[in-house]
């Protein structure tokens, strides 16, 4: 294999880099002698901080590293997978995911208490739909309201500007090394991770064959079963565009369990499912997966969102 320089695109936020340097350490582990660059990027997502989350659609992150990447002005990609959509660019793909972290929800609030003894009233800040909706369906008394910024930035929010608590991926803080920041981490049961959380998907040119033989070795079996799972679910409903959904798949032997939610932003309406299917075809598990949520009477919601 010919020596290079591997550049690897990732954001530019203090997670993200963390992000990045993960890939670049398990890259190391399992060729001593790569040569890595990190490249920071900014995102158009990143450039528009006052951007309500909920009006970039799903990618407008990934969006800012996949063009320098089909350009060839890097050449890995690092995303949470939780922020890819469910179709990739032309001349791109996924080529490792590294073993996921925990890929629950986690509050932080000012009081540290669990999610069930807030006092009623509280506010919880998170600009996810899909958070919002279930949040809600468990307890209409608190009030959820919208934030951006990094994770530190909405942590720093906490008890102040009228945020009693926010609402984050545990990954995110298991990678800063932040979980003494936690209140609770939230049941899957109560609220489904979104698909793909906790993990990391590096992306790479199709044609580019050594990034794909250096990065099968960072490549965990078991988290691209689950994300992909995960992944072809969230394709099969449509993607999500306006009715949150989610799935969250763990894999026990030969079998893939797999936990999925549609509902409404406001938690008046929520549907959830539950099945188990063979864990060597992920993307029949994914697709039997939104079918069952559908047959509990998600799919009206769905077929709305689709039609307006």
């Amino acid at each position: 294999m010919r020596e290079r320089v591997i550049r690897i695109g990732t954001r530019g936020s203090a997670l993200a880099r963390v992000q990045a340097e993960e890939v670049v350490t398990a890259l190391r582990t399992a060729w001593p002698h790569i040569q890595v660059e990190v490249v920071p990027i900014l995102p158009d997502g990143d450039r528009r901080k006052a951007a309500p989350l909920q009006s970039l659609v799903r990618g407008t992150f990934v969006k800012g590293l996949e063009e320098p990447l089909l350009k060839g002005e890097i050449d890995l990609a690092v995303h949470s997978a939780k922020d890819m959509p469910s179709g990739l660019p032309e001349g791109l793909t996924i080529v490792a995911y590294p073993r996921r972290r925990d890929p629950r929800d986690v509050i932080v609030n000012r009081w540290d208490v669990g999610f069930d003894d807030l006092a009623p009233g509280a506010r919880l800040g998170t600009s996810s739909p899909r958070r919002t909706g279930q949040l809600l369906s468990a307890r209409p008394d608190i009030e959820v309201v919208p934030i951006r910024g990094n994770v530190d930035t909405r942590i720093g929010k906490v008890g102040e500007d009228g945020y009693d608590g926010v609402v984050l991926a545990a990954a995110g803080l298991e990678r800063l090394g932040w979980t003494d920041k936690v209140s609770e981490f939230l049941r899957p049961d109560l609220c489904i991770p979104d698909a793909g959380q906790g993990a990391l998907a590096v992306e790479a040119r199709d044609e580019d064959a050594e990034m794909a033989e250096l990065l099968a070795a960072v490549d965990h079996a078991r988290t691209r079963t689950t994300v992909t799972a995960e992944r072809e679910f969230v394709e099969a409903t449509g993607g999500g565009c306006r009715v949150p959904v989610a799935a969250y798949a763990t894999e026990c032997g030969d079998l893939l369990k797999i936990m999925t939610m549609a509902c409404l932003p406001d938690g008046s309406q929520i549907f959830r499912a539950a099945l188990e299917c063979a864990s060597d075809d992920p993307v029949s598990a994914g697709r039997s997966a939104a079918r069952a949520l559908e047959l509990t009477g998600a799919d009206a919601i769905m077929y709305e969102a689709r039609a307006g």
